[in-house]
């Protein structure tokens, strides 16, 4: 134990540990005031992008009960994405939770927010949660009884400042960086509308066809996963939707073995191609990847195998301008639904010449080892931060 550290249960550090509404009103059309639910949490804040809305009298109903934040409160993930992340809620704005979110008030005379937030944030908070707090099967969930017995460790107010302030400034470092990334994907798309002009539009007539003009589109599988033979200690790189919006894959989340590639007969799929996420929540249907590695897919990912006749990073930046209109041709009602192997292979691109889209793809090359070199450099960020992590939290 450090010195000056004490370790006090929640509850002894917090004036109220509670949680969101247990009833959800129906979305309001005419509504102004967001509804959250811990699908719209991001890493310091509410993603209000696709958020549900609610009428002043609901909202005053989940006022009387709690669920409006106040301004110092520390919001976790709860139900669900359970720890997905932590935050300080710091404006006064009107909205309401649901019972997915946990809401800290912290004694800021023991603990201040924003290092109580960073503790929900630590690793081996999350893997003591997971081993002594979580509940629930179809749905995993920390329950508000277990957040108040969780300890944590508790230095000096003057402590946990400059602690705060130590990794503010390596996740500033790391915000920073990503924030390059950025603007180099924002360099390419520009160099892609100087040379081919606007893929909708096509106001410079460039041919356009089909994917499957080009190109045939398979989908994965997944092995069982109550079959443990079938990922145990596996080598056979298997992505998932949701990873598809990396862009550049080099790694995946899981591996299956050769026994789960056998059962699920799925495909290998060969290093550079385009992938496009089917299905998924929130953003992720119609999310554009690159995969820079072979490895094999789960059934809600499109690989986009090419004649060689189209450039790869040619079509994969199309694609990604084409996103909006991607989701567009989603089999539902209203676009709401998901996208499928006929619709994708149905979709139509521009084909300017093969050596017009190489010309592109050597631009492309020196943007992506810069890219490259800062990925390196946030990833050694990145591990300073995660060290710094488990010397306070660990």
């Amino acid at each position: 134990m450090r010195a000056g550290v004490k370790y006090y249960e929640l509850s002894s550090v917090c004036t109220s540990i509670t949680d969101g509404s247990h009833f959800s009103p129906k979305e309001d059309p005419k509504g102004l005031i967001p509804m959250l639910s811990v699908k719209d949490m991001a890493a310091d804040g509410f993603d209000y992008t696709s958020c549900k809305y609610i009428g002043e009298n609901d909202y005053q109903v989940l006022v009387a009960n709690g669920c409006r934040p106040s301004v110092g409160d520390v919001l976790v993930a709860k139900d669900g994405s359970y720890l997905k992340t932590a935050f300080v809620q710091k404006s006064d704005k009107d909205q309401a939770i649901l019972s997915s979110i946990a809401i800290l008030t912290p004694k800021t005379d023991i603990i201040i927010p924003e290092y109580l937030a960073l503790f929900f944030k630590a690793p081996h908070t999350k893997a003591t949660v997971e081993k002594h707090y979580l509940t629930g099967t179809a749905i995993k969930r920390v329950i508000l009884k277990g957040f108040k017995v969780i300890k944590a460790p508790v230095p000096p107010l003057s402590e946990q400042e400059r602690i705060v302030a130590e990794l503010d400034l390596l996740q500033g470092i790391i915000d920073k960086q990503k924030a390059q990334l950025k603007e180099l994907d924002s360099l390419a798309q520009s160099i892609f509308y100087d040379m081919f002009g606007d893929p909708v539009e096509n106001e410079k007539g460039w041919r356009k066809d089909s994917i499957n003009s080009f190109a045939s589109c398979v989908a994965g599988a997944t092995p069982s996963t109550a079959n443990s033979e079938y990922w145990d200690n596996g080598d056979i790189p298997w992505l998932s939707s949701g990873e598809v919006a990396q862009g550049r894959i080099y790694k995946t989340e899981k591996c299956i073995t050769k026994s789960g590639y056998d059962h699920a007969s799925t495909k290998m799929i060969p290093a550079h191609t385009v992938l496009i996420a089917l299905a998924g929540q929130g953003k992720t249907r119609g999310t554009v990847g690159v995969a820079e590695i072979p490895l094999c897919t789960n059934q809600s990912i499109c690989s986009i195998l090419s004649d060689n006749t189209v450039d790869t990073d040619f079509l994969y930046y199309q694609l990604k301008m084409l996103y909006s209109e991607l989701r567009g041709v989603s089999n539902g009602d209203g676009g709401r639904g998901g996208l499928n192997l006929r619709l994708v292979g149905g979709f139509n691109v521009v084909l300017p010449p093969l050596p017009i889209q190489q010309s592109f793809a050597t631009k492309i090359e020196a943007i992506e080892r810069q890219k490259a070199s800062i990925n390196a450099s946030i990833a050694e960020t990145q591990k300073l931060f995660d060290y710094t992590m488990d010397k306070y939290f660990g």
